[in-house]
């Protein structure tokens, strides 16, 4: 790959232990590694990307997806469903997908998410049906060319145990396991740097049993992989948990060893003080998806309360049958307002969003390697252009990103490789893949 030179940027947002905001600044990449930030770096043997006019920020990280409902977005009957019947009325035609759909929704998903400016993706996939497996989506994003952490979900408690979703959508536990110990032994790379990481992810408490939560927990701990499931998104969750096991669900967390610094649960929209507590006292991360929380009237996150305990908190635009966009700048802006609709407009400023965006993000994900614009860092970078119309008439170009736009990003760098250079992707054929996206959608609706 080749050496890059950002030249001139009007701020490079560091998020560096100081936040530091560089004026007329310039990132150095070396091998995929940021090797330098600061004005007047030589540029000697490099490609040099002109970044007058734009801001430079950290790319920014998704720690909540489902990717293949990218084919199932809008869908009647699902629009103005609650939680549990929206599920229902997916799950017959989630039961169609195959390898095929599998791939094409994730690439779909993985493009909008590139041009939003996300660096890193995590998915959270918990269906196999017809042969789809989770090889299909890391395939996929191999050819986006994003950062990916995947997760090997499940469900094994059909309609017929008194679970939610159908039994043709289950699986038998031990066949579960044994595909858990497959991903990870395959895919896994526990190395800095690492394109791919596997987590392991049953559903959620009312789609799998307490054996298997605990079983994921203890394989997890021994290959030294993440967890992550959903928890407490909305009241009928919580009202689940008090009836089915006579707590909240933090503390089913906590008694099946879902609590720690390798784990990160998804929404937690209705967690109460002593959870927080729960949460920040053992690291456990906090996926926040405001617009699905939206889209869903699952409510709004107490996401002040989190930070201000200290609680690991990035965001996630959840799937796209449930949000239905996957712009993250675009929920960077929507955490922000929800904390003010809850709270006031001093709750939560532009900069703190940003963050949650960027470095928290890459901190609930355990990488250390990435969240900042700093020396030794993997070159993950976002560049913003804000001389558009989106921007226009803006004093604070940090805080427009969020307050205003852009919404898409100019150029994309993911370890020192450019995937999106003057707004378009570099690898993939856009309008090919939509078009396999429409064939696809009329043979699901058929």
């Amino acid at each position: 790959m080749p050496d890059i030179l950002i030249r001139n940027a009007d701020v490079v947002v560091t998020m560096d232990a100081r936040r530091s905001e560089l004026r007329g600044a310039d990132v150095l990449i070396r091998g995929g590694i940021i090797a330098g930030v600061g004005p007047g770096l030589s540029d000697e043997g490099v490609e040099v990307i002109e970044a007058r006019g734009c801001v430079v920020t950290p790319g920014l990280v998704n720690t909540h997806h489902h990717l293949y409902q990218t084919l199932t977005r809008a869908v009647p009957g699902g629009q103005d469903a609650l939680l549990f019947g929206w599920l229902k009325t997916l799950y017959p035609i989630w039961a169609r997908f195959g390898p095929e759909e599998m791939f094409v929704s994730a690439q779909v998903g993985l493009a909008e998410l590139a041009l939003s400016g996300c660096t890193l993706t995590s998915d959270h996939l918990y269906l196999f049906p017809n042969g789809a497996r989770l090889d299909d989506t890391i395939a996929a994003a191999g050819e986006v060319g994003l950062r990916f952490h995947p997760t090997r979900g499940a469900m094994s408690i059909g309609e017929s145990a008194g679970g939610l979703p159908p039994d043709s959508l289950v699986e038998t536990e031990t066949a579960i396991l044994e595909d858990m110990i497959r991903v990870v032994d395959r895919f896994h790379d526990p190395l800095p740097g690492a394109m791919v990481r596997v987590g392991l992810a049953p559903c959620s408490p009312f789609s799998v049993s307490r054996e298997l939560m605990r079983d994921s927990a203890l394989l997890a701990r021994d290959k030294r992989v993440m967890l992550h499931a959903h928890l407490a998104e909305n009241d009928e969750d919580i009202a689940y948990s008090l009836e089915r096991f006579g707590c909240r669900p933090g503390q089913y967390a906590e008694d099946l060893g879902w609590t720690g610094a390798d784990v990160w649960h998804a929404h937690c929209v209705k967690l109460d003080g002593s959870e927080i507590e729960l949460f920040n006292q053992s690291r456990t991360g906090i996926s926040h998806c405001p617009c699905s929380n939206c889209r869903l009237g699952s409510g709004i996150a107490p996401i002040r309360a989190m930070r201000d305990a200290g609680c690991l908190v990035g965001l996630g635009v959840d799937g796209s049958a449930s949000n239905d966009a996957g712009n993250l700048v675009a929920e960077a802006r929507m955490a922000m307002l929800l904390q003010r609709v809850a709270l006031g407009a001093d709750a939560m400023g532009a900069r703190e969003a940003l963050e949650i965006a960027t470095l928290g993000g890459a901190q609930v994900l355990g990488r250390d390697d990435l969240g900042s614009v700093e020396p030794g860092k993997r070159a993950d970078l976002a560049i913003w252009d804000l001389r558009g119309v989106e921007a226009a008439g803006a004093w604070d170009p940090v805080a427009a990103l969020i307050l205003c736009g852009p919404g898409r990003v100019r150029d994309l760098i993911v370890e020192g490789r450019q995937i999106v250079r003057d707004g378009q992707l570099v690898r993939l054929d856009l309008s090919r893949l939509l078009e396999q996206q429409r064939r696809l959608a009329v043979r699901l609706a058929g």
